[in-house]
């Protein structure tokens, strides 16, 4: 019969053999992680080359600037989708969503709205810390937290149809 004592020494051996197994850093597997080789997936190809209408009109070349033949997946997308890349480009507000702006910010702006929330968000979190173990783990308390300022969707739709509101985006009601 074997004892504890000698059960734990094959024990560690056979973890310390098998740590020698894992991959030697550099391989294959890590050139993404180790950035000695290209990700696959950021490579995009270039537009295709263009002859333009004329060559004494050229635009002057501007270093650190797009190049008209460089990718520009999302503008892409825009048109292919059927909207408009221009839109995407433009700086500023466009015409059509000043009268939703002017509606939003009818009560006022607070221009430091993100700090405001981050330190009430702190000082929330730091009445509600949790529970012994989960600060002794390092486990987030964050849901629990919020628990009593988190809307129930299914009762909140079971509401809405109740008053007859039509949401025609949700799901059949199947939960009775």
């Amino acid at each position: 019969m074997i004892t504890v004592k000698p059960m734990i020494v094959v024990l560690l051996a056979a973890t310390v053999a098998l740590s020698a197994c894992a991959k030697k850093e550099g391989g294959l597997m890590n050139l993404r992680a180790s950035g000695s080789g290209p990700d696959e997936f950021t490579i995009l190809p270039t537009k295709t080359l263009t002859q333009p209408k004329s060559y004494t009109n050229l635009p002057a070349p501007t270093p650190g600037s797009a190049n008209i033949t460089d990718p520009t997946p999302l503008l892409d997308a825009a048109a292919a989708l059927g909207g408009s890349p221009k839109q995407m480009t433009r700086a500023g507000v466009p015409r059509s969503d000043l009268g939703l702006i002017n509606v939003t910010s009818r009560y006022g702006v607070a221009g430091d709205i993100r700090s405001v929330l981050a330190t009430e968000d702190r000082e929330f979190r730091s009445k509600h810390r949790g529970k012994l173990l989960e600060r002794l783990f390092g486990t987030t308390v964050y849901f629990s937290a919020y628990q009593p300022q988190t809307l129930d969707r299914y009762r909140e739709l079971k509401r809405l149809r109740r008053l007859g509101v039509r949401t025609s985006a949700a799901p059949p009601d199947t939960a009775k």
